[in-house]
């Protein structure tokens, strides 16, 4: 087997634990969200979502993404894993103490005397979180994601298992602040439970760290601008209740698509850092990667906007309608960002992460500019609006830049996500169809019915019409042949014989 078709069977391998994970790691994520959202308010999601814009804040100050510099340089050792975790020790600690300190005037910035006691809370998880064990940043460098699995799985089990117990005793945000707090101290421990390694206090190689750190910093703070600006502004302009359906909409909307693909990236990432002296290589290895990241993240986008007026009153209750237009809004935002956040890690591997600030910064000044008038005279749906133009603005840019970088046509892009939009258009047409030939009481159970025949019609006519259009397509390799293969082998062991993918 060539080399770089071993790193695509790695990637493949990694991506399809990292998936594994995701889809297990959201259904309780989504099973978590919807028992909060039906025992508590709007309003505690939003006094949480306002003290985490401070919190993310001073998590820039931590985050010099010292992982990525590990994963990257193949010859790190105990000097640079040492330095990584004292430096990230050193940072969150100082951080929570800025933290504490800056809760009161925190709640009297956001006129709200509850956020104060939250703050501090949350201030000495942040503290603590410094001490995971850096170890774990083997399991992506080594591509043992088996052990990345089992690691991820134990830290989303472990926020399952304290919050749900907490809002049932509580009723309100406090489940979320101690369930939050309890997680962080179980994940610190479970790091060195499933590492081996055992970090020590060394600044050794700080220069060498630091050297590239200064753009993953400014690229991190591209990244809070864009996520955080509109809690906070919609916090300061709209009140909580407005934040808690912005946060929820979002977290609805993108769920699908975004998080689908993140274990890709997640895989992806260190297979670039392999394939990087190789142009060739790697500009295929990115290419089949865009290609399965289409594959799940536009059904998925397309799947949760055209079901979003069943899944609200059937799965967040009544008290949530508001979110329908920004859920189906947002999803579409979910796609376009999805299919775009392959890009920085090939800059990444190939050490050139200021194009990727320069990116952040376009993007950053774009979304500001139409932020703040947007929540002023929409509100939430204003801060949809304004998400949507920036990643439809940003399309061409952040395409010429990579194009520019591989050396890639402008079809070649293009080519890969053809066949997911036709079977994409295939599921909204389904849905609509079925949709219209329903009767629906204001129950839940009939919505909750319809919301599962909609999702079963447009799984099916996803998997139908993109077989049949791959076929038309004379069957070429890629995405849609490995979930074939992975198929028919499922079907094999299930008794049925079947020809997915031959002759």
């Amino acid at each position: 087997m060539s080399e770089n078709g071993s790193i695509n069977k790695q990637i493949a391998k990694g991506a399809a634990w990292m998936v594994a994970f995701k889809m297990v790691d959201k259904c309780i994520g989504l099973v978590s969200t919807i028992v909060l959202a039906r025992m508590l308010q709007p309003e505690d999601f939003g006094l949480v979502a306002m003290s985490m814009v401070l919190l993310s804040a001073l998590n820039l100050l931590i985050s010099f993404g010292f992982e990525v510099q590990l994963i990257q340089n193949r010859n790190a050792g105990r000097d640079q894993f040492d330095t990584a975790w004292t430096f990230t020790v050193i940072f969150s600690c100082a951080c929570g103490l800025a933290l504490a300190l800056l809760a009161a005037p925190a709640s009297q910035f956001y006129r709200e005397p509850r956020l104060e006691a939250i703050i501090f809370a949350l201030a000495f998880g942040f503290a603590l979180e410094g001490f995971s064990n850096i170890g774990t940043v083997a399991f992506r460098r080594e591509m043992q994601f088996d052990r990345e699995f089992k690691f991820l799985l134990g830290k989303r089990m472990s926020s399952l298992l304290v919050t749900i117990p907490l809002a049932l005793w509580l009723q309100n945000y406090w489940a979320l602040v101690i369930g939050q707090l309890s997680s962080t101290v179980l994940s610190v421990a479970l790091s060195y439970y499933m590492s081996t390694y055992r970090p020590r206090f060394s600044l050794k190689s700080k220069l060498e760290l630091f050297h590239t750190s200064k753009w993953l910093v400014i690229n991190n703070l591209f990244g809070f601008l864009q996520n955080r600006s509109a809690p906070f502004l919609l916090a300061r302009l709209s009140g909580a209740s407005s934040v808690g359906v912005f946060s929820i909409g979002m977290e609805i909307s993108t769920l699908p698509s975004n998080e689908l693909v993140a274990p890709i990236n997640r895989a992806a990432f260190p297979g670039y850092a392999k394939a990087a002296h190789d142009m060739d290589k790697l500009r295929d290895t990115f290419l089949k990667v865009i290609a399965s990241i289409a594959l799940v993240a536009i059904p998925a986008g397309v799947g949760v906007a055209v079901v979003a007026d069943l899944f609200v009153p059937a799965v967040l209750g009544w008290k949530w309608l508001d979110a329908i237009p920004l859920i189906q809004l947002l999803a579409v935002f979910g796609v376009i960002k999805a299919l775009q956040t392959n890009i920085p890690y090939v800059y990444l591997a190939l050490g050139m992460a200021k194009r990727s600030t320069i990116i952040g910064s376009i993007q950053v000044v774009i979304y500001l500019a139409a932020l703040y008038p947007a929540i002023s005279g929409w509100g939430a749906m204003g801060a949809a609006w304004a998400s949507l133009g920036t990643a439809i603005v940003m399309i061409p840019v952040n395409q010429a830049m990579v194009a520019q970088c591989l050396g890639l046509g402008y079809t070649q892009f293009c080519r890969a996500l053809v066949r997911p939009l036709i079977a994409s258009g295939a599921i909204a047409a389904a849905v609509f169809a079925v949709k219209s030939q329903l009767t629906l009481r204001q129950h839940s159970l009939d919505y909750v019915l319809a919301l599962l025949l909609c999702a079963a019609v447009g799984a099916l006519v996803y998997v139908i019409v993109l077989y049949v259009v791959w076929r038309l397509w004379k069957r070429p390799d890629g995405a849609e042949r490995h979930a074939f293969g992975q198929l028919e082998k499922l079907l094999r062991k299930a008794g049925i014989r079947v020809n997915l993918v031959g002759s």
